[in-house]
């Protein structure tokens, strides 16, 4: 990143011959170089951090002839300043003094203290609370590809996240890596040099900064030794039966760790394994556009994950968050959790007791890995105290509430489990004040420590313990004006006027007084005992806070030693959590429990889009529920219902509401509607909406056909596609053609559970031949000349699509508005005369499909022009007869 160049001939500083040596091994990170209270950056460095933080560039001598540009940061405000540069892409090596700066004197006046990179600070590697969303997962995600057993290529995913030691391995085909990409939404992916260009489609539909890894940390011939040696077992076979892509990529993040945080190594779970189809898929597109986790500004606020997250700790909102991203595909699996929410739905009371009880528990996960991690501080350690104090109440609230071997009955049992003798030992050694850092002190209880209490003692009551020796000096001398003071040069001293100062010279106090400095009218002396008590004032402040660190790590090896079980305690305090805020949005918004089974089926009754109906609420206005039908008992596959009606009706939110039912359903929730049947989705497909993306050269109208493609590519029976307004993007004609041949696909081929919305309304007369696609219309009524939307979907079709009456209502000039009456009145006119309708029963289904054969020769018409029929006698036309008849069946 920073070029330093350091070849000419020109005398260089040490401390700057030192950072071009530490810069030239940090190329592609900003080096925070730590000179006393301030992290320093030099050169092309301190220009990008200047222009990033908004802080002065200033310069610092000369390095070969030229000013050496600079800026700096507090240590003590060095997390704020590390969140911008991070969120600015940027990379940052942390370089700090490793010795006392007094040891470096004693090799010599002009001796650099030795400073060295003590961690590398990047996207997916943080644990600092500054750095992190409380409510939000920070994943670290590698990538690996290796032969597949079954032929070709599969891709190996390892997700950690650092704040927390999660771990979970997965494998993903080539055509779903974007989708399990965008299911994990990672700060930070590790990529193989050679795939960057290859997967950049895959991570671009990310927001993750992407850092290539070099070929040493995704050799899969080191794989299995690197992942052994970092959980310390003899073979990677100990994690169960990876497969080469997982083990490589799982290899990749931990060699990763270990090469960015240098002086630690974080504690990790054993990694998880995470079967292929175990989630419902969906890409990264349908996230987008039904805005699950954030809305397509980015924005949390406004998303499914807003509405429905009632929990009450940063932990659970995590684990919501992610189980929202990832529904699950096993039956019995959903009904676990659904079980779980149940049994809160039905006992308000204790459901209410468990919230009041989890409002009290910090994030124990992240707050455990700081301090297992070495970077942890006080607070962490109290954090840790109170997650345990309130896993230990909660195990008493919860237990009995459901059968044995359900969720809830499993979170009691690793609750009860929980340390709560350690929760003791820290109630009794913190204070109840806590300072952020723990070089600051004064975080251990008094009581705490006899040790510790002495030390304090004298290093607080110093005041009280030199005005007593005060007294005692001045009547063992005579002298009451005689004072004990202090300064930075002299330190402790005895100060008299000066004419008690000469007797003080004399015996017998000759003895006792040691001269030091004589003053204009006065005299200052010291005293072996006053040195003594000065020398026990200066340490005593060390002594305690030693002591208190002392205590501390002692503390902190306990932490440690216990990470497992303090891991899993977070892990079930998550899940309650959920399940209760789960069942406390189910009773407020009215949700319904939905039945889950194996089946084709997707019936909704009465169901609301949980987005749209909170927005209407606090406006005061109430939300039109509608059933969604996409199936029949007598069908062997889903329906796909067209359906039509005005701009404005409610059809995309029609269309969502039916997605959003699913995704909740599988996710472990209730849904927003009276009743719900669903048969299990593996995959989720949206095409509703689109825009620009200039990046990469596509239009609108592109990228609804590239969306459409990977639809109708790759969905299948037990998918759900919903898709708006296919072919509105290009002519009218062109728009019409794509929109009926998706049609027909999705009916013929993909054979799915769809949402077909469409101002086409010439598509409703496919009815008529395809026996799965069924008619629905978002119902309207004129009153007066004006529109009103009713919102309600019913079956049947629209007889128009009310759009220059949706326009009067934008506001458009009434010229405009008369005018496209008018010129509307013509084109229908015309439409009459030539309609559409007729091409349904005339052009064979999917013809287009079956293409005909090229012209050329064609032997029965051959035969047949041979034939001359005046020549033909009786037996020879019956001969010819049945020549053509043969060459018809070849």
């Amino acid at each position: 990143m920073t070029e330093v160049r350091d070849t000419a001939p020109a005398r260089v500083t040490p401390m700057m011959e030192q950072y071009v040596e530490i810069k030239t091994a940090n190329p592609d990170s900003l080096l925070f170089y730590r000179m006393g209270d301030f992290y320093e950056l030099f050169f092309e460095d301190a220009e990008i951090a200047s222009r990033t933080l908004g802080i002065t560039l200033t310069k610092r001598g000369k390095h070969l002839g030229e000013d050496i540009p600079m800026c700096g940061v507090p240590v003590e405000r060095a997390d704020d300043y590390l969140q911008r540069l991070i969120a600015a892409g940027h990379r940052v090596a942390v370089c700090e003094q490793t010795e006392d700066p007094k040891e470096a004197k004693k090799r010599g006046a002009k001796s650099v203290v030795r400073r060295d990179v003590v961690r590398l600070v990047t996207p997916g590697t943080l644990t600092e609370d500054a750095l992190l969303e409380p409510r939000r997962a920070n994943l670290l995600v590698a990538v690996a590809r290796a032969r597949a057993e079954t032929g070709g290529f599969a891709f190996g995913l390892a997700h950690v996240d650092v704040s927390t030691g999660a771990f979970a391995v997965g494998e993903a085909a080539a055509e779903t890596i974007g989708a399990a990409l965008a299911r994990l939404d990672p700060a930070e992916i590790l990529v193989p040099e050679a795939l960057v260009a290859e997967l950049a489609p895959a991570t671009a539909e990310t927001r993750a900064a992407v850092t290539p890894a070099a070929r040493d940390l995704t050799d899969p011939a080191r794989a299995d030794a690197r992942l052994a040696g970092h959980f310390g077992v003899a073979t990677a076979d100990a994690f169960g039966a990876l497969t080469r892509a997982e083990l490589t990529a799982a290899a990749t993040v931990v060699g990763y760790l270990e090469r960015t945080q240098l002086a630690s190594r974080p504690p990790l779970a054993r990694p998880v394994r995470e079967g292929r189809g175990a989630t419902m898929e969906i890409d990264a597109a349908t996230r987008a556009n039904l805005e699950l986790t954030r809305t397509l500004g980015g924005d949390r606020e406004g998303s499914l994950l807003s509405v429905i997250d009632a929990c009450v700790t940063a932990g659970g909102s995590r684990l919501l968050a992610s189980r929202l991203a990832g529904p699950l595909t096993d039956v019995a699996a959903i009904a676990r959790r659904h079980d779980a929410v149940e049994a809160f739905v039905e006992a308000p009371d204790r459901r209410r007791a468990v919230r009041a009880a989890l409002r009290a528990a910090p994030d124990l996960a992240r707050a455990a890995q700081r301090i297992a991690f070495g970077r942890g501080g006080p607070r962490d350690l109290a954090a840790i105290r109170d997650a345990l104090k309130a896993a230990e109440q909660l195990a008493a609230r919860i237990d009995g509430l459901a059968e044995e071997g359900a969720e809830i009955a499993g979170v009691a049992s690793t609750l009860a489990r929980a340390d709560h003798a350690l929760a003791r030992d820290l109630k009794a050694a913190l204070a109840d004040d806590l300072p952020l850092l723990k070089r600051d002190g004064g975080f251990v209880r008094p009581g705490a420590s006899r040790e510790l209490d002495e030390a304090r003692s004298l290093r607080d009551e110093s005041r009280k313990v030199i005005a007593q020796l005060q007294a005692g000096y001045a009547d063992a001398t005579d002298v009451r004006t005689l004072r004990i003071k202090h300064n930075n040069v002299l330190g402790y001293f005895i100060e008299v006027p000066q004419q008690h100062g000469e007797r003080l010279l004399k015996p017998p106090h000759g003895e006792t007084f040691v001269h030091r400095q004589t003053m204009a009218g006065a005299m200052r002396f010291t005293t072996t005992e006053l040195g003594d008590l000065e020398r026990r004032i200066g340490e005593a402040g060390d002594t305690a806070l030693k002591l208190e660190l002392d205590l501390f790590e002692t503390l902190a090896a306990r932490v440690s030693a216990g990470w497992d079980g303090l891991a899993a305690c977070a892990g079930a305090l998550a899940v309650l959590d959920v399940t209760a805020g789960l069942a406390e949005v189910a009773v407020d918004c009215g949700h319904a429990r939905p039945h889950l089974d194996a089946s084709l089926d997707f019936k909704l009754e009465g169901a609301r889009h949980p987005v749209v109906e909170r927005a209407l609420k606090s406006a005061g206005k109430p939300f039109v529920p509608n059933d969604v039908a996409l199936s029949e008992p007598e069908l062997d596959a889903g329906l796909v219902q067209l359906v039509t009606g005005p701009n404005m009706g409610g059809k995309s939110t029609y269309l969502r509401q039916a997605a959003l039912c699913a995704v909740l359903a599988q996710a472990g929730a209730f849904v927003p509607a009276k009743a719900a049947h669903i048969g299990v989705v593996d995959r989720l497909y949206s095409r509703v909406g689109a825009a620009d993306d200039l990046a990469r050269g596509r239009s609108t109208f592109m990228v609804e056909m590239v969306e459409t493609a990977a639809i109708l590519n790759t969905a299948g029976p037990r998918s759900l596609v919903i898709l708006d307004e296919i072919g509105r993007g290009t002519a009218t004609f062109d728009g019409l053609s794509i929109a009926w041949a998706a049609i027909e696909h999705l009916h013929e081929v993909n054979r799915c559970r769809s949402l077909f919305a469409t101002h086409f309304h010439e598509l409703t007369a496919l009815a008529r031949r395809l026996g799965r696609l069924r008619n629905a219309t978002v119902r309207v009524k004129e009153w007066k000349g004006e529109v009103v939307f009713l919102h309600e979907v019913a079956p049947g079709v629209a007889d128009r699509s009310y759009g220059i009456q949706v326009a009067k209502l934008a506001g458009l000039p009434p010229s405009v508005v008369r005018r496209a009456k008018a010129v509307l009145d013509e084109l229908e006119a015309a439409d009459r005369a030539s309609p559409v309708e007729r091409m349904i029963d005339d052009l064979p289904l999917f013809a287009a499909t079956r293409p005909k054969p090229e012209a050329g020769p064609d032997p029965l018409a051959e035969a047949l022009d041979a034939i001359d029929p005046d020549e033909l006698t009786p037996k020879g036309a019956l001969e010819a007869l049945y020549r053509l008849k043969a060459l018809q069946k070849e």
